[in-house]
């Protein structure tokens, strides 16, 4: 080990130097905090505007008491794996709720979405076949690929034509397509229709991660396939996540019969892991339940989004072409993107950087994220800070 801390002295000081060192930010909960705030250590408040809580339900009371309801009952953790006796009644529930809101036969629980796509990547895709994503897919995607062991390719990013030709260049070899639905850095959604046309053409699975897309997108929240028409037979194998838009914790994944039992039978990241607590599922089935009932989250997310760009662009704020409560401002270099959250901490706004590796060399970027909780003050007062902040480049709108 002696031996060993000289590189890993190096490589922390390089990462310090290349300004790419990540810290971890410290939040404290409080029980008269304002759901659009978060507190950090010291007693700092900051409006929120890096969380993924697109609909405003981490905070909500319901959820919060169906968890501890839940608790009550079943304890705080499952206890064992899904397989073994940590497969609960709420975990069923839940299931069979996330399959009719889907449309799809069944659906998996799994503890994270990342968990979910090394799972579905290893067990539909293996040594000697081909595994083709996006190249701005989330790590998760590509972490499965590699541990597949198929042949890893990616494509230009929402270029469904690449990804076509690529599935073309070896009829022969089974192959799976794999994208995110919305992009989580750029917000943009990938060309679902063209890519499910390519992979119907060349008998390839088609896996979309809808992570940031459940919830908000489409007429009813049902995501990317929705706004694009798409349904279960366009697309077979669907991941979503509960942490984002539903406020809870978790993943899942949405298919026929027969894929989800294949999951159960094969896939390592569910069968060796311990089962998502129950209270956490009793959390999840209610936010479901109220993305559902109060369509007015996802319509107040979409219209605080319209009027975040249309501000910006009189601003003359540089934004990502993006129409999701996703919407980055680029920067370019690691260092300008730090001292843009730094000025904007100063004025009471949390708004986190993201360099690479998150994001390729050369895009670092402001993520902001819009939430149902927020207010129209909040995204004017916001706007007004970027407009003013030193670090930032100014559009050609400007």
């Amino acid at each position: 080990m002696k031996r060993a801390a000289p590189a890993l002295e190096a490589e922390l000081a390089r990462l310090t130097g290349l300004q790419l060192r990540r810290s971890r930010t410290t939040v404290e909960a409080f029980p008269a905090s304002d759901r659009r705030e978060v507190r950090l250590a010291g007693g700092r408040r900051l409006v929120d505007f890096s969380s993924n809580d697109y609909l405003g339900l981490a905070h909500h009371p319901a959820l919060a008491a169906a968890m501890s309801a839940c608790a009550a009952r079943t304890g705080a953790g499952s206890g064992a794996s899904h397989l073994i006796t940590g497969h609960g009644a709420e975990h069923e529930r839940l299931e069979e709720e996330l399959a009719a809101f889907t449309h799809r036969e069944r659906a998996l629980l799994f503890s994270t979405g990342y968990m979910a796509n090394l799972a579905v990547l290893a067990t539909l895709a293996g040594r000697g076949e081909r595994v083709l994503l996006d190249r701005l897919s989330h790590a998760s995607l590509i972490d499965g690929a590699r541990l597949s062991g198929a042949e890893l390719r990616r494509y230009p990013h929402a270029d469904a034509a690449a990804a076509a030709r690529l599935l073309a260049r070896d009829p022969e070899r089974s192959a799976l397509l794999g994208t995110d639905g919305v992009f989580s850095m750029d917000g943009d959604l990938a060309p679902l229709p063209e890519l499910s046309r390519a992979a119907r053409e060349a008998g390839a699975w088609l896996v979309v991660d809808d992570a940031h897309g459940l919830g908000v997108i489409g007429a009813s929240g049902r995501g990317a396939l929705e706004h694009f028409g798409l349904d279960a037979e366009a697309v077979p194998v669907l991941v979503g996540t509960l942490g984002k838009a539903f406020g809870s914790f978790g993943a899942f994944v949405a298919g026929d019969a027969d894929t989800i039992e294949l999951l159960i039978q094969k896939a390592r990241p569910y069968i060796y892991t311990t089962a998502l607590p129950q209270p956490v599922a009793a959390a999840s089935r209610c936010a479901l339940v109220l993305a559902q009932a109060e369509s007015w989250r996802r319509e107040r997310v979409l219209s605080l989004t319209a009027r975040f760009r249309r501000q910006a662009r009189e601003a003359g704020v540089p934004l990502l072409d993006s129409l999701t409560p996703i919407q980055p401002v680029p920067l370019g270099s690691a260092a300008t993107a730090l001292a843009a959250q730094r000025e904007l901490e100063e004025a009471g706004f949390w708004v986190a950087a993201i360099r690479p590796p998150t994001v390729p060399p050369g895009s670092s970027r402001l993520r902001v994220t819009l939430s149902a909780a927020h207010t129209e003050a909040e995204v004017d007062e916001l706007i007004g800070r970027l407009a003013r902040c030193s670090a930032l480049p100014r559009s050609s709108a400007e």
